[in-house]
């Protein structure tokens, strides 16, 4: 089913394992997967974004030996 995108469109940094889809979708996987670790308001994306962290402590122990098995189509 088409769909009409009526908002502006911005794209910041698109590199070859970016996903940009405009419309509908059914599914979308991933072709990597990583984890990341960031205190707080480390990971806050946008025009105008504030973050007041007073306090912050992030926790990087994982006590699992896999966490994502990406099975994807290349």
């Amino acid at each position: 089913m088409p769909s009409i995108v009526l908002a502006p469109i911005k794209f910041v940094s698109i590199s070859a394992d970016s996903t940009v889809n405009i419309g509908d979708v059914l599914q979308i996987t991933p072709k990597s997967t990583n984890k990341t670790y960031a205190g707080g308001g480390g990971g806050n994306t946008g025009d105008f974004s504030v973050s007041v962290s007073v306090f912050s402590v992030t926790n990087t122990f994982d006590s699992d030996l896999n966490d994502s098995s990406n099975m994807a189509n290349n």
